[in-house]
């Protein structure tokens, strides 16, 4: 990490503002953009210098090779003492959620099931539902983890039914921050071995745990020997636009996996793929200067909601970069929104009054399925100064509607 700056504060407002990408170009310029999960950061240098030399060489054609698994699995052996990736069961996918897709297609057919532990990330909804499957839920505890009661009786009712299943986990999970532990991961892979249900793990937050916390990878459990992961370097590289990602299948999933057709592979970009590998291999140093600015920003966004936004519950994330702030009692929830996940744009209860009133462009809780109704997500991995001044925006926001009320 020495001499590598805090990546968050390298770019201005103005810096922000010329970017095209969906962050910035969904809502007018006067409004901070804190929803979706792209960060405000510089390519990190090591990255740009691959890209670069690709596109002089005009590298750019189809993606070959495992370079990209054997990066990974370098990664996951010094940064999680994991030396189970086999680079001969991996295979390369678009991106992680389409991966995901080719994955629980692998396992399951029309009219299957699909488990998820919602509050979750929106895409799990429309991605499963769209290729017919059937989506059931076993939701977090109210403090935002697993609940392996839940998971144990939904699991026991699908296999009841006698058709496959899969669950769908978010490892570490979004929206909530929640990292797994070890002990959480072995007692979900004893259940889904009983039940006959196959596991998923979508691993693509792994790198950005913070202080505090450690990342397990589920395929390193003891017992999840039949599972698959999906990971990439999108997220803690913010490679979004560099579309690539790595089906890892565990030893006995590995005969599955010999399945997927070949063209899957196809989908992934040469240039993604350079650009993934080349964060495993040598972004390390930048990552962890990234890790570190987040936990900074991590404790400022807690200091900041307990000063200025006290009505507001705020369970500090375990990992990613997305708060999952609690605005129930602020009494703006939208109760006709629960239950029906929708696109990661559509807006309600208190995120639509920040947007209106503060300016402030925050994901709706109500997207992420049951329990997120009232509640908000807000990605701080930006600036301290933007997290500062996205804070005073709601806190005056919420001053004014006070103020405007009788009596007030």
């Amino acid at each position: 990490m020495a001499g590598i700056a805090n990546p968050l504060e390298e770019l201005s407002l103005e810096d922000l503002r010329r970017r095209t990408s969906v962050k910035w170009r969904t809502y007018p310029e006067d409004v901070l953009p804190l929803w979706v999960a792209e960060m405000d950061v510089r390519l990190a240098e090591p990255i740009a210098a691959a890209l670069v030399q690709a596109i002089e060489h005009g590298d750019t054609g189809y993606p070959s090779g495992r370079g990209l698994a054997e990066a990974y699995a370098g990664f996951a052996a010094r940064r999680w003492g994991w030396a189970g990736v086999d680079p001969a069961n991996t295979a390369l996918a678009p991106d992680v959620m389409l991966g995901i897709v080719e994955v629980i297609r692998l396992l399951t057919s029309p009219g299957d099931t699909v488990v998820v532990s919602a509050p979750v990330y929106p895409p799990f909804y429309a991605f499963v539902e769209h290729d017919q499957r059937l989506i059931r839920h076993a939701p977090c505890t109210e403090a935002g983890r697993l609940d392996h009661e839940a998971l144990d009786r939904v699991f026991g009712e699908v296999r009841a039914a006698g058709r496959p299943a899969v669950y769908l986990m978010s490892n570490p999970h979004n929206p909530t921050g929640t990292v797994h532990s070890r002990a959480e991961l072995e007692q979900l892979a004893d259940l889904a071995r009983r039940h006959g249900v196959r596991v998923v793990s979508d691993e693509i937050h792994s790198p950005l745990v913070l202080a505090g916390a450690a990342f397990t990878p589920y395929l390193s459990v003891a017992g999840a020997e039949d599972g698959f992961a999906v990971v990439a370097a999108s997220k803690a590289w913010n490679l979004a636009g560099l579309k690539t990602g790595l089906i890892v299948a565990g030893p006995g999933a590995a005969a599955d996996l010999r399945r997927l057709p070949e063209e899957v592979g196809h989908g992934a970009s040469h240039l993604g793929v350079i650009a993934h590998a080349t964060a495993f291999d040598e972004g390390e140093p930048w990552l962890d200067a990234l890790l570190a600015g987040l936990a900074d920003n991590r404790t400022l966004l807690r200091e900041l909601v307990g000063e200025r936004l006290p009505q507001i519950g705020l369970r500090p994330p375990e990992g990613t970069y997305l708060a999952w702030l609690d605005c129930r009692p602020l009494g703006l929830h939208d109760p006709a929104a629960d239950g029906a996940p929708g696109i990661v744009t559509d807006l309600a209860g208190p995120a639509r009054f920040f947007l209106d009133h503060a300016r402030v462009a925050l994901s709706s809780g109500h997207v992420f399925g049951a329990g997120g109704g009232g509640h908000v997500r807000l990605n701080f991995a930006t600036s301290r100064a933007v997290v500062t001044e996205v804070v005073d925006r709601m806190a005056r926001a919420l001053e004014v509607r006070e103020m405007s009320r009788p009596g007030g």
